[in-house]
């Protein structure tokens, strides 16, 4: 018989889903964090959690190898490890809702974390990652409108994967759907949008993702082809798929090399330098998080330390002067 917390950790999972409206990927990652509390815990209701059980597990956690650390002895990062206590501390405001007695969830803090670096290009970098896709047929007119859109909307590269092809041009603005649901405006520049209407000047598939496999990329099943032939004009129109966002790393990481950039580029890289343009050039930092779609500011301010205008005109007009 399941224990009352195994019960309330159920019914907390499903308040996550339908009422916090949270996304199934983060649902199975507090099952699993608190999973892992409850069997170390052997906690059956909510007076069980306790300072010195949490204490104990926070010892436990930190003395955990990972599966690909475990030759060198390397142990869970401090930020993992506070994940477990993040989704703890979330459980047991949803116990104190029910009016569950249990310890208060500001008694757990969180480990003190080195701060995040952030990966970044150059900008004159930056100009030739966006200038390398040469040519006018599809593939390079797709990944040119690819990177322009990266880099005009800093959308996440899931974001980009879910833009279907009925995207609106003649304005400058369309709206995204995020992480945990949420609908943000995001702004487009003439450079994409110019990009977005050449390749789809030059699309013939019935696909409605707006970014799809093109020429050697479709992998097409015979089956499905000799069936559907008499129907298509062309293999492309039958087989063409939805790129996925691996596809899209791949299709960066491609170009960053032929623009002769030595660091690993990605995605997010290009979304943390739209960040940064915008910071550098004046652009509020309030402002810069409802474009990223960034819940907390916190998240956003890690790009003050790189884009802080204000601390570069100090340093030069003060600094080594005689």
């Amino acid at each position: 018989m399941a224990s009352d917390l195994e019960k309330l950790k159920r019914e907390f999972l499903e308040y996550l889903e339908i009422e916090k409206g949270s996304s199934l990927k983060t649902v199975e990652n507090y099952d699993r964090y608190l999973t892992r509390y409850l069997n170390f815990s052997k906690a059956k209701d909510g007076e069980d959690i306790t300072d010195s059980s949490v204490r104990e597990f926070r010892l436990w956690l930190n003395r955990q190898s990972t599966g690909n650390n475990r030759a060198t002895g390397a142990t869970l990062s401090k930020k993992t490890q506070n994940y477990y206590l993040i989704a703890l501390r979330v459980f047991l405001k949803y116990l104190t809702k029910r009016g569950i007695k249990s310890m208060p969830r500001d008694q757990i803090e969180l480990a003190k974390v080195t701060e995040r670096s952030l990966d970044l290009i150059s900008q004159t970098e930056l100009s030739r990652l966006l200038d390398a896709p040469k040519g006018d047929d599809i593939k390079s007119l797709r990944d040119k409108a690819i990177l322009e859109l990266l880099f005009s909307t800093g959308l996440r590269v899931s974001e980009l994967c879910s833009l279907t092809n009925d995207l609106d041009l003649r304005v400058d603005q369309f709206s995204i759907r995020g992480k945990g649901g949420k609908v943000r405006v995001v702004f487009i520049s003439e450079e994409a949008k110019n990009a977005i209407k050449k390749y789809l000047a030059l699309r013939k598939d019935m696909e409605e993702a707006l970014f799809v496999q093109v020429g050697k990329e479709i992998v097409s099943k015979k089956s499905d082809l000799d069936k559907n032939l008499k129907k298509q004009k062309s293999k492309d129109q039958i087989m063409a798929s939805a790129l996925t966002k691996r596809s899209i790393e791949r299709i960066v990481k491609q170009y960053a090399i032929k623009a002769g950039i030595s660091k690993k580029v990605t995605p997010h890289v290009i979304r943390h330098c739209f960040a940064t343009d915008l910071l550098s050039n004046g652009a509020d930092i309030r402002s810069v998080q409802i474009m990223l779609g960034h819940s907390n500011i916190a998240t956003t301010q890690i790009y003050t330390h790189v884009t802080d205008k204000h601390l570069l005109d100090v340093h030069k007009k003060f600094h080594s002067k005689k």
